[in-house]
């Protein structure tokens, strides 16, 4: 059947992906290359008849809302998106936070290269998706560092961790009003703030501030269990292909007090990672 440059994209991006890639239980006797219609067509929550025609041709002006449920279905990255929104003639917009984040291996292995400075990868939700062994123990004082929002105002270890703890709140929920400013249906923000919400009456207040801000850059001090205090500077860096994913590495005044501490930790680093099997 005649079909459009978007429908012969929209089915090769489909037969690209597997049930696993999108977290859908798959069935043992599958007949098709890569996902059916009718489960992208639920991903992106609309109906199989008009994703059908989408891929077929018979479709020629989908939405821009649309679009970015079929790019968040597909998984596409930002310049795959753009190029669907290209090929359907709809004007891109702003880059939606991807439902379903991923660290690349060689930003993984970056990390590692820095045994000397806690290093982690961020999302625009505060998640720390990716940290080094220095950052394991760095975060060693929290029960589970999955989110910094989590771990500022539902840890008790929060209100010890960081030395200007209410500097510390503030900024958190103003990055996480940031991250829906980005992309104002991501629910996986709007549940984090619920969550936290409903546990934290300080939370509530700075969030019906409405203040909105980025990663800044000033030194921060933190008072850690096992070397004490440490003031740190940190650079952070957006990492090219992934939107919203911005890489932070910390470090000390060369010679200072907190450069000592660092060292210790890194010690502490060191010997929490598995002695590599003997050669030959």
């Amino acid at each position: 059947m005649p079909t459009t440059a978007l429908g012969t994209f929209l089915a090769a991006r489909r037969a690209r992906l597997t049930p696993d890639d999108v977290n859908l239980v798959s069935s043992g006797n599958r007949r098709v290359v890569g996902l059916r219609r009718e489960e992208i067509a639920v991903l992106a929550g609309v109906s199989v008849d008009y994703y059908t025609r989408l891929e077929q041709g018979r479709e020629r002006n989908p939405s821009a809302s649309v679009l970015d449920a079929l790019a968040r279905a597909l998984d596409l990255g930002p310049d795959a998106r753009d190029h669907l929104f290209r090929l359907a003639d709809v004007s891109p917009g702003s880059v939606p936070v991807p439902a379903r984040p991923r660290v690349e291996q060689g930003l993984r292995e970056l990390l590692d290269a820095w045994p000397d400075t806690p290093a982690v990868v961020i999302d625009l939700r505060l998640d720390l998706l990716a940290r080094n062994a220095l950052a394991d123990v760095f975060y060693a004082d929290f029960a589970e560092a999955d989110n910094l929002v989590r771990m500022t105002f539902l840890d008790p270890a929060g209100s010890t961790f960081f030395a200007d703890w209410r500097r510390a709140a503030e900024a958190c929920v103003a990055n996480l009003r940031l991250a829906l400013g980005h992309d104002p249906h991501d629910q996986r923000a709007r549940e984090l703030a619920e969550e936290v919400g409903a546990a934290s009456p300080e939370f509530r207040r700075l969030w019906e501030r409405n203040d909105v801000q980025g990663k800044t850059h000033e030194a921060k001090t933190f008072r850690h269990g096992a070397v004490g205090e440490l003031t740190l500077s940190y650079h952070a860096f957006d990492v090219r292909g992934t939107p919203g994913q911005q890489l932070i590495v910390y470090r000390a005044e060369p010679h200072s007090r907190s450069a000592e501490a660092l060292r210790l930790l890194g010690t502490l680093a060191a010997s929490k990672r598995p002695i590599p099997a003997a050669l030959g």
